[in-house]
């Protein structure tokens, strides 16, 4: 059995829990070091197999023996939470052909075309929080949180808006993802509560968008999977490549509705929360942004490298015993690949642990790789450049309100978002 530098063996059990709530990144320069490929304590108390060096990572996400089926998982091995049917028959839990039948078919409609037509919406939905947050911020002494205010509401707007969700139906989605990201100990149902309000939602809205059906994108999700499934009935159910063979089931449908939803949120928020705090602290980058701001759309894949949305990818499943950086995994072991650790692994990016708006960014798996390269990527890239623009030129004496050390981060180990991002307007 292999010995890593810090005399450990890689299939000892290790909890970096507290330590990665506390740190992540020293965590996982260690990790990269001394143990790049270790066993530890996974997110839900279950074994998992942990990665951190760049080209391990970028391998592995491509790797068709690391499959995201959880029927390939051991007994007892960490899986992820537990979502019902209709809502887990998602591309988080597929691989080919399910996964590229779906994948294809949700990218008809998530098109480049219809993502730069919500440019003008979403500087619209900016600027109008932004005149709250200014009225808000002036009745406050100047002060607001940028997460409650800004960061969390613009992305609420814009994918209800891509998905059709009627304004009156429109809530804060934190409260969810936060149960499934970051569930509170102390509340051990909340998770559930959370999964069945969420159940109950997305029935509603497919119903919705049925019977008055809109220029929106699941509208035209519905309509495709209710003509395939008309086709499929015309063929006899004998369904191929170009005669229904494409169709979405009604649990699929709804999956993928939640999962736009879900996904499209709650990477916005994060993304857009913790390139506000890169950017206030390293004011001559901010200074270079406020001076240049057409930079800012190449500036968030800095961004996204530097502090991303996502500390770890989805979990995987190995289907035989493999090898990953000279460490064995056994078949039907849960492996942990971590984003943000191949992301500042200094091999790959000089100086990582520094924000550089100049820097040659190809190449990050931030928001993944390959097949399972996150499909809402463009539309939180928009959202971010639009969101930073208006702030800073809304507010050319944004700062900090509290030390940094006093900012709370989501007590979570596979996501990073700040709680509240206290700013001086």
């Amino acid at each position: 059995m292999a010995i890593t530098a810090s005399g450990a063996s890689p299939r000892s059990l290790y909890d970096p829990t507290s330590e990665l709530l506390a740190d992540p990144y020293e965590v996982y320069a260690r990790l990269r070091e001394t143990a790049p490929v270790r066993r530890i304590v996974g997110p839900d108390g279950r074994p998992a197999w942990i990665v951190t060096r760049y080209e391990d990572v970028r391998q592995s996400l491509a790797d068709p023996r690391l499959s995201l089926d959880k029927s390939h998982a051991l007994p007892g091995g960490y899986r992820g939470f537990a979502l019902p049917p209709a809502l887990d028959a998602n591309l988080l839990n597929m691989d080919p052909p399910d996964h590229t039948r779906i994948r294809r078919f949700v990218a008809r409609a998530f098109t480049a075309r219809r993502i730069e037509e919500l440019r003008g919406p979403v500087r619209r939905t900016a600027d109008e929080l932004l005149d709250a947050l200014d009225s808000g911020g002036r009745d406050s002494g100047g002060r607001a949180d940028l997460v409650a205010s800004y960061a969390a509401p613009l992305p609420i707007v814009v994918i209800c808006e891509l998905l059709g969700v009627p304004p009156r139906d429109r809530r804060d989605f934190r409260e969810w993802t936060d149960a499934l990201i970051a569930p509170d100990p102390t509340r051990p149902d909340r998770m559930k509560e959370a999964i069945a309000a969420m159940l109950a939602f997305f029935t509603e809205l497919l119903a919705h968008n049925r019977a008055e059906p809109g220029d929106d994108l699941l509208s035209a999700l519905i309509a495709a999977r209710d003509e395939g499934e008309e086709a499929g009935a015309e063929t006899g159910g004998r369904a191929s490549q170009g005669d229904g063979g494409d169709r979405l089931s009604e649990d699929e449908l709804m999956s993928l509705a939640f999962l736009l939803l879900f996904a499209g949120y709650e990477n916005a928020v994060q993304l857009i929360g913790n390139s506000v705090l890169a950017l206030l602290r390293h004011p001559e980058q901010l200074a270079a942004l406020r001076a240049e701001p057409g930079r800012t759309a190449a500036a968030v894949g800095e961004f996204v490298r530097y502090e991303g949305p996502a500390l770890l990818a989805i979990r995987r499943f190995a289907v035989e015993d493999l090898t990953i950086g000279g460490v064995t995994v056994p078949a039907g072991e849960t492996v942990m690949l971590s984003l943000a650790a191949a992301n500042r692994d200094p091999h790959r990016f000089a100086d990582p642990d520094r924000l550089d708006l100049d820097r040659d960014t190809a190449g990050h798996v931030a928001l993944g790789y390959g097949i399972h390269y996150c499909l809402g990527a463009p539309l939180a890239r928009l959202e971010t450049e639009i969101a930073l623009n208006a702030l800073l030129e809304r507010f050319p004496r944004l700062a900090l309100d509290v030390p940094y050390e006093e900012l709370r981060w989501r007590p979570s180990t596979r996501a990073r978002g700040l709680i509240a991002l206290p700013v001086r307007l």
